[in-house]
């Protein structure tokens, strides 16, 4: 604050008051430019601050779905990646051991980051798969082991005097699944990946998620087991009245290609045992379950039954049913619908990571986006799953 003059016109000192009065003012004057002051370089920080605003809001891209704070790092990174094959900002990461969004080996091969792998996770359990209603298990391994007890320890009924023999010993079954690598190949060209408004999670969590969904929907039911999953049509079949482990028992409808009535698919329902029966679920493709929807009883009633509850689907003798499109049709000698505990029955088993490596060279002017999964799956139980086969006998 600068110093008020405290001298009188005529040179003599000025009054205690009036000496009081002129510091005062001269005080407020200085306070007064001091507050202009401030507030010129608050209008012109405010005004910055809204240019900035103005230039970041234009060039944004728009907001990926439920994405947390913690992940924009990531994200961002990864759309670096995918756009451009920029690599230093998932270099640069610090990762956390919980995240599924971790860089991997310099080959360039990348985790997906943890919003795009919730989004294929999230189609693949909506698609038409028995992984839907099987045992799913996630392994760090090259494979997964599977303990079965498929016999019973012998007892015997004796008196308080005689001598006990030696009964039978339960054995265990070992079943080993091992895990076969899934891939797909998307592309896209580089003009579209350079566009900004341009969601690359939601294409790429598209596209292969819709790759990798039918293609193990196919094997869980069909897979020979060589470089993919074993599928549960694969396996032996034999009549289930001589049915062994190691088999899958079957039950048969009585006529050649047709049903003779619904009384076989009752045959089958209780061919399953009671410890598997309550959580049974049918398998059949859409064809298939067109002839089933027109199957009558007795007194005329569909044997598909619509559900009592509201928003309750309906159920073939009371159990759920499952649509695979890659059953079999009805043919002769087909065994076309499946009824069984899957969740006991087949095990899916997949390592959680998924890769996608950015290839820009080898389709030019189109990138290329190599996506690789490992996952295997087996029948773990022979006792949970029987069929219907149209046959006589």
């Amino acid at each position: 604050m600068s110093k008020t003059e405290t001298k009188a016109r005529t040179g003599g000192d000025l009054s205690p008051v009036a000496d009081v009065k002129s510091a005062v003012a001269g005080f407020m004057t200085d306070f007064k430019n001091f507050s202009n002051d401030v507030d010129d370089r608050l209008k012109k920080q405010e005004e910055r601050m809204t240019k900035l605003e103005r230039k970041s809001l234009t060039t944004a891209r728009p907001v990926l779905a439920a994405s947390a704070d913690f992940d924009a790092p990531h994200q961002k990174a990864f759309n670096a990646y995918l756009r451009s094959g920029e690599d230093d900002g998932l270099r640069g990461l610090e990762l956390d051991g919980k995240s599924m969004s971790s860089a991997v080996n310099s080959d360039g091969g990348y985790l997906v980051d943890p919003q795009t792998a919730d989004s294929i996770k999230s189609v693949l359990n909506a698609t038409a798969s028995i992984r839907a209603i099987a045992n799913v298990v996630n392994v760090e391994a090259g494979s997964y082991d599977v303990l079965i007890d498929s016999t019973e320890a012998g007892a015997g009924w004796a008196d308080e005097t005689s001598a006990r023999g030696e009964t039978g010993t339960p054995t265990i079954e070992r079943i080993t699944i091992a895990l076969h690598e899934l891939s797909a190949l998307p592309k896209a060209s580089q003009r579209l990946l350079d566009d900004s408004a341009f969601d690359i999670e939601a294409w790429l969590a598209g596209r292969i998620a819709d790759k990798f969904a039918r293609a193990e929907a196919a094997a869980f039911i069909n897979g020979d087991g060589v470089d993919k999953p074993t599928g549960i049509m694969t396996h032996p079949t034999v009549d289930d009245a001589a049915w062994s482990w190691g088999n899958i028992g079957y039950v048969a409808t009585g006529v050649d290609g047709d049903f003779d009535g619904g009384e076989a698919l009752i045959d089958l329902v209780y061919a399953l045992g009671a410890q598997y029966r309550a959580n049974g679920t049918f398998v059949m493709n859409s064809k298939t379950a067109g002839a089933v929807r027109k199957l009558k009883d007795a007194d005329g009633r569909f044997l598909w039954s619509d559900g009592l509850a509201a928003g309750e689907p309906a159920r073939l003798l009371g159990y759920p049913v499952l649509i695979a499109e890659d059953m079999p049709d009805i043919a002769s000698g087909a065994d076309a619908i499946a009824f069984g505990d899957f969740n006991t029955g087949y095990t899916v088993v997949e390592r959680p990571d998924l890769r996608v490596l950015r290839d820009p060279f080898s389709a030019k002017p189109h990138v290329l986006f190599y996506a690789t999964k490992r996952i295997g799956g087996d029948v773990s139980d022979f006792a949970a799953i029987k069929f219907l086969r149209f046959s006589v006998s």
